[in-house]
């Protein structure tokens, strides 16, 4: 019996993980498997529970689970809450408190939705890309951080807003680790991703990186300033296999990615621990309060994160291609969603993709 802890969120986060959970119990009879949910809040949701949007009692449900399911968090009723009650604080919180310092996002281009990248087919085609951030470091943790006020030379009051960006040996070592054993089972490549031409914090990430690099000789290790990598991400995207980064420009690289395989909704991705912890998988879109309930959102990258659960927290690849391969099939079949579809195609609701896909897995 495998537990799972799966976090409602906002918006449309209750309609997709239902979606996600339909697909795993039909995989659970498919491959004889066993899954126990526990269904907890966080966001929006857990702050209109509780008063907070990480209560403790999600916490200890997910150190308590093999894996941890997130749908999304966010709603704009909850924007002028304060800073540490706002929806998307949790998710900041259970990284942390769940020691989740290695994020995953594969960029995949299937061909069928190759017209709905905004790149030329020919560039867009066979895009296969492991993006790997570190997660738990970087400006959204370190310290000191804050809005104070200065006096000016000129005897003026002006607000200055500062974020350390901060990285030790320690953190740049385990997460390079797991970017060149990722490349190792692929294409065997990494790239590492910084500003080392004026950021000391990124010139200690490619010291340490390339120290790393020395026990993985079978993985070729290059280099490449984060402003050139957004601009090579556009015009040559399949020069990358692994691409290595920190917190901030591995968010910003991944949602750029994320473009060029024609939605968000299209996009799983998992958040690993050193083992000790529970993985949480979560479709990186955003929680689309405007499409909830109205079930039109694209549950693929949700159902996809299942599969990615089924790779890394339970190590079942069988189970995994299986979904990869029944997502294939649906939309070689012409099924699609309202985010990715084309004219002469038969457009799907939430549910009826979803359950096309179940009848495809095998």
């Amino acid at each position: 019996m495998k537990n799972i802890t799966v976090l409602m969120g906002d918006g449309v986060s209750g309609e997709i993980l239902s979606c996600a959970v339909k697909v795993l119990d039909r995989i659970s009879q498919i491959y004889n498997l066993s899954f126990k949910y526990n269904y907890v809040p966080i966001g929006g949701r857990a702050y209109e529970e509780t008063g907070f949007p990480l209560p403790n009692k999600t916490v200890e449900a997910c150190l308590k689970s093999d894996a941890v399911l997130l749908g999304a968090v966010g709603d704009w009723k909850y924007d002028n809450l304060a800073p540490e009650l706002r929806p998307e604080k949790a998710l900041l919180g259970i990284r942390k408190k769940l020691n989740l310092f290695a994020n995953l996002r594969p960029v995949k281009v299937f061909d069928e939705l190759l017209f709905a990248s905004p790149l030329k087919s020919e560039i867009a085609r066979d895009i296969d890309i492991m993006i790997i951030r570190e997660l738990t470091g970087d400006v959204y943790f370190g310290e000191p951080k804050g809005i104070i006020t200065k006096q000016t030379l000129d005897n003026r009051e002006i607000k200055v807003g500062f974020n350390n960006m901060i990285y030790d040996e320690d953190e740049i070592r385990r997460i390079a680790h797991v970017a060149f054993k990722s490349a190792q089972k692929r294409k065997k490549r990494v790239c590492c991703v910084d500003k080392a031409n004026v950021l000391d914090v990124s010139r200690l990430f490619r010291e340490i990186t390339t120290d790393v690099s020395k026990e993985y000789n079978d993985v070729e290790l290059s280099y490449m300033y984060v402003d050139n990598a957004a601009m090579q991400l556009i015009q040559n995207p399949r020069q990358f296999d692994v691409i290595l980064t920190g917190n901030i420009f591995g968010d910003i690289l991944s949602d750029e990615a994320s473009t060029i395989c024609g939605s968000l909704g299209m996009l799983p991705s998992a958040s690993l621990s050193d083992g000790k912890t529970p993985y949480l998988y979560e479709p990186i879109h955003g929680s689309a309060p405007d499409l909830a309930g109205k079930n039109a959102v694209n549950p693929i990258a949700t159902i996809l994160s299942v599969a990615m659960m089924l790779n890394y927290s339970f190590d079942n690849k069988l189970a995994c291609d299986s979904i990869y391969r029944a997502v294939k099939e649906v939309l070689k079949e012409g099924y699609r969603t309202r985010d990715i579809f084309e004219k002469g195609k038969e457009l799907c609701t939430t549910s009826k993709i979803t359950d096309l896909i179940i009848e495809k897995l095998r």
